[in-house]
């Protein structure tokens, strides 16, 4: 599996998808898995506005990793956004057959965030959010990468300024050097 961590308009979702179309892996997002799911218990959740239960979201991405058995690579977009989700994949490794092959962490300063965002145009991408959005991130992310890098993943940071196909090939670069392309 290979992880994409990075705030809010990084890249991640486009590099992901790029990745996966280029070479038949499979993209896997909690936030796209959470929203296709046809479980009315966790859309009322949802639409409520309430945080789903992490471990409701490990059994999804737990489903979808098994469902793809017949695919090479899985890339994981926004999972795991907290500890106990980060411990259940890598303590459920041998349960699904799928090792954390590498963490790709995009890098983008907040001034290209607030760009980014700003076209994107969504009612929440106003500076204020945005400013909570990234203390959440860091808070979030950074005692995971630690937890990660003690579990021996792989970690990279890239530069995610440029355009998509710029950012693209420093991660086609890093994979390249990892061996997983």
């Amino acid at each position: 599996m290979i992880i994409f961590f990075g705030p809010a308009g990084a890249g991640k979702s486009v590099q992901g998808q790029l990745l996966a179309a280029r070479n038949g892996w499979r993209w896997l997002s909690a936030g796209e898995l959470l929203r296709d799911t046809h479980d009315m218990e966790l859309i009322t959740e949802m639409q409520s506005g309430k945080l789903v239960d992490p471990s409701r979201v490990n059994e999804l991405v737990g489903e979808a990793i098994r469902r793809s058995t017949n695919i090479d690579r899985l890339i994981l977009d926004g999972f795991p956004r907290q500890m106990s989700q980060a411990e259940w994949l890598v303590n459920s490794q041998s349960h699904h057959g799928r090792d954390i092959k590498l963490v790709i962490v995009l890098e983008v300063p907040k001034s290209e965030l607030l760009k980014r965002l700003e076209v994107r145009g969504r009612a929440d991408d106003v500076p204020e959010a945005i400013d909570e959005r990234l203390r959440i991130y860091r808070t979030e992310i950074y005692p995971i990468l630690t937890y990660l890098t003690e579990q021996n993943a792989k970690i990279v940071h890239i530069d995610g300024v440029g355009t998509v196909g710029q950012v693209h090939d420093k991660i086609t670069e890093e994979l390249e050097a990892h061996k997983l392309v």
